[in-house]
């Protein structure tokens, strides 16, 4: 069936009617703020649909299958890679209102929420009940968990704790004819079937629309101990990561900053950097307070030994909380450095293979295409950030050829070309070279199953 690309006006008053006048929106002005997320691209939808349930969005989603119109779900719109952007036209449906947490249970380490949930007060309502959701996304403060399950995000403390799926224990899916499915168990094991739950993680919106969400929870750390060092080059510092691994110590967290990361967030840190210091490690250990002292001590000698010019632990919350808010906010603070354009990519190699990578970028790196690499350097998760000038700004097959060079080496390094973006409109073209062409037809023929009209976040992840 051949996808539709004008909802006519009978159809908007078949949603409206579904959803209520005010929350199905199809004045331009309105349209606007859906029509990008993070990543660049853009391009309008023809109508955004707000609903507050599960069964508004069946109907949603029955409509507009029986119409063959597009549909891309939609969380706080903070992708990076286009996963959100209604590139065909069509019906993006917002999940923002079905926000709800509730069941947060001490004796089955669970809750239940809803897609729009955000996941920093989910985080902050968990620790309110002495609870913990280990994933932390840079944008926590914003993103939906919906968008975090649709991409399996990851986070700084993923090292140590795992990402998304990690904590998906089981979902509800509205499917593209509009028949609501539930997946996975919320008992602590099972094995019945085949685990749809987990092909959902990280389908980006392919497969159905999340509508409630069964989150595994862990008991709340007693002590959290945070670690900067300063090393006089980046390998150095990325040869400190492995050590800390080869000290018998998993940190919470293990964060890497190269000198132009730093000199772009030079004014956020609690501490002044040094003209010798050439790349920051944040590394952070928690437990029970004897257990955390005792990693951080050893953490802080590891380091030392690994040739760190300074090594210093965060004297306080206020300090802590001001070295997390620079780091959590890197990606915007790039714009300060002066370049005229960002191209973002999050490979993800082995952490034996991290020198060698950083050596290739800085071997590709020039003036008019500067490679700044930051990222989470405990599970080898590094965000290589392409920098150009206003010269190269728009020179689309030298960032094509750069960006090539990057995913084709992280994949010949043993690693992938997405660690927690996910692949959308950006990274489609690449993923062949990670997935044979046996693999990627297995892929499709999933998708197919989910969604036999192909309406579900058409050409993302594959050109159709």
């Amino acid at each position: 069936m051949a996808l539709r690309h004008q909802i006519t006006k009978g159809l908007i008053k078949r949603l409206r009617k579904v959803v209520g006048r005010p929350w199905l929106l199809t004045a331009p002005a309105d349209l606007i703020p859906y029509s990008r997320d993070a990543s660049g691209f853009s391009a309008m939808p023809e109508a955004v649909a707000l609903p507050e349930s599960a069964e508004q969005v069946c109907e949603l989603l029955a409509i507009c299958s029986s119409e063959g119109i597009p549909v891309y779900p939609r969380g706080a719109g903070s992708g990076t890679v286009g996963g959100a952007v209604a590139e065909k036209g069509g019906l993006i449906i917002s999940m923002v209102r079905m926000n709800r947490m509730e069941n947060f249970s001490h004796v089955d380490l669970l809750c239940r929420v809803g897609p729009g949930a955000v996941t920093g007060a989910i985080q902050k309502e968990a620790e309110r009940l002495g609870l913990f959701y280990p994933p932390d996304p840079a944008s926590l403060a914003f993103c939906t968990i919906g968008g975090n399950v649709a991409t399996c995000a990851g986070g700084a403390r993923a090292v140590k704790y795992g990402v998304t799926r990690d904590y998906v224990r089981a979902l509800e899916v509205a499917l593209a004819d509009g028949c609501l499915v539930r997946l996975g168990s919320e008992a602590a094991k099972s094995v019945a079937g085949l685990d749809l739950a987990r092909a959902v993680v990280g389908s980006e919106g392919l497969l159905g629309v999340i509508t409630g969400i069964t989150l595994r929870l862990l008991p709340l750390p007693q002590e959290v101990r945070t670690l900067v060092a300063l090393f006089g080059s980046a390998q150095m510092a990325l040869e400190g990561v492995s050590r800390l691994f080869q000290a018998g110590l998993v940190p919470r967290c293990a964060e890497f900053m190269d000198r132009m990361s730093l000199s772009a967030i030079l004014e956020g840190l609690p501490f002044k950097v040094g003209h010798d210091a050439e790349s920051l490690l944040i590394v952070e250990v928690d437990g029970s307070r004897a257990a955390a002292a005792e990693d951080a001590a050893l953490a802080s000698k590891v380091l030392a030994e690994a040739g760190a010019l300074d090594v210093r632990q965060m004297s306080g919350p206020r300090d802590r909380q001001q070295l997390w808010q620079a780091r959590r906010g890197l990606s915007p603070a790039i714009k300060r450095l002066g370049y005229s354009r960002k191209v973002s990519e999050d490979v993800c190699i082995p952490r034996s293979a991290m020198v060698a990578m950083l050596e290739f970028l800085q071997g590709i790196s020039r003036p008019e295409a500067a490679i700044l690499t930051f990222g989470h350097a405990g599970d080898g998760n590094l965000h290589v950030n392409l920098l150009l000038t206003q010269e190269n700004a728009g020179d689309e097959a030298l960032i094509h050829d750069i960006v090539e060079k990057i995913m084709e080496k992280s994949v010949e390094l043993g690693g992938t070309i997405s660690g927690e973006h996910g692949i959308g409109m950006a990274k489609r073209d690449y993923l062949p070279l990670e997935h044979s062409s046996r693999v990627l037809a297995l892929e499709r023929s999933v998708k197919e199953a989910f969604d036999p009209k192909g309406i579900m976040n058409p050409a993302k992840m594959f050109r159709q």
